[in-house]
């Protein structure tokens, strides 16, 4: 175990049986050795600096049927609603005010928001400051579609590929296929975003095999960020009587990619501090350094169940948020918190660590 922890500290990279025996054979003891590597590999390149994203959930309407997602097209338990151009705006609007420069569209797969409807409505925000950075995480689209979005301004897409298990996939996705979920990510990266990928902890036939394998199917792809949660089974749902995803197994895959992955971004999931009341602190001492607010209006949070229990993590709730981070040692950054990886290939890398 200490060999293979330290040629992943030092080397960033393991391959697939090692990785598997470091999963399988994780105490205690090693488990926090892992989580120190991690630590210190996050100081050396990000330093105590944690970005905040202002996440808005704009629409709950999702074409797809993913079976472990309580937003699904089958769920006729959800009340759906769509936010207009100028609701969003009002609710960015808000939040710029009093910090926020990074903000994260989300919605299901959602055909209603045509490209001419964001496109026009990125170029507004966009002109919030020169230093607005806009993050989409709005599903699977055309190669011309995101091209339209990033000329108008778009910086960043999110889009987790979920699993690298074509078997697991297919059974997840019934109307989806993982090889069109790989070429979106292909794509986005060659028109020029920070994108961002990652996968579910917990899912149904998921093991220490299929966890390596999506490690590293991260490390051969390289995302600005990786998003990566425990499963929180939603009671609508096929997958309702599925367990909960482990807490420890999500903070190891953040210690993991953290060291494989040095300069990617790396969220504390609201999905993890739901499932863990301190998750967001658990997941900064594992080598997260992102965080994402809910900027969405009080009348619909609640109504965006991808699986319900969602912690209070609305804008009101920033000088609370920020203590719980201060208090693990780290600092707020309120700026656009680009990846190193993009400002090194912009040739703007100039961060200074604190």
């Amino acid at each position: 175990m200490k060999k293979r922890l330290k040629k992943i500290f030092k080397n960033n990279e393991l391959n697939k049986n090692e990785i598997i025996y470091l999963l399988n054979n994780l105490t205690p003891y090693w488990q926090e050795k892992l989580f120190n590597y991690a630590r210190q590999t996050l100081l050396k390149t990000y330093g105590k600096r944690v970005y905040l994203r202002g996440l808005l959930e704009y629409s709950n309407f999702c074409q797809n049927n993913c079976k472990y997602c309580g937003l699904r097209k089958a769920n006729n338990q959800v009340t759906r609603y769509r936010l207009i151009s100028e609701e969003i705006i009002k609710s960015l609007k808000k939040a710029d005010k009093i910090g926020y420069k990074t903000f994260v569209l989300q919605s299901g797969d959602d055909n209603y928001y045509t490209d001419e409807i964001l496109c026009n409505l990125i170029k507004k925000i966009k002109n919030f400051s020169p230093d607005t950075a806009i993050t989409l995480s709005i599903g699977e689209r055309s190669y011309k579609s995101y091209q339209k979005l990033f000329e108008a301004g778009a910086d960043r897409y999110l889009l987790r590929h979920e699993t690298v298990s074509n078997n697991i996939y297919k059974k997840l996705h019934p109307s989806q296929k993982l090889k069109n979920r790989k070429k979106c990510l292909t794509n986005l990266a060659e028109i020029g975003y920070q994108t961002g990928a990652g996968f579910i902890i917990g899912l149904p036939e998921q093991n220490s095999k299929t966890i390596a394998e999506n490690l590293l199917y991260l490390k051969k792809i390289e995302p600005d960020m990786v998003g990566i949660g425990p499963l929180i089974p939603h009671p609508d749902t096929p997958l309702s009587d599925c367990k909960t995803g482990s807490v420890k197994l999500t903070l190891v895959c953040y210690a993991l990619t953290r060291l494989l992955l040095p300069e990617t971004l790396i969220p504390a999931t609201t999905a993890l501090n739901t499932v863990d009341e301190k998750g967001w602190e658990k997941g900064l001492k594992a080598g997260a350094n992102v965080i994402m607010p809910n900027l969405s209006p009080s009348f619909i949070r609640k109504k965006y169940e991808i699986y319900k229990g969602k912690g209070n993590t609305d804008v009101s709730k920033l000088n609370k948020i920020k203590k719980r981070i201060e208090r693990t040692g780290f600092k707020v950054d309120m700026g656009r918190g680009d990846s190193l990886k993009w400002l090194r290939r912009k040739g703007k890398l100039s961060l200074k660590l604190f």
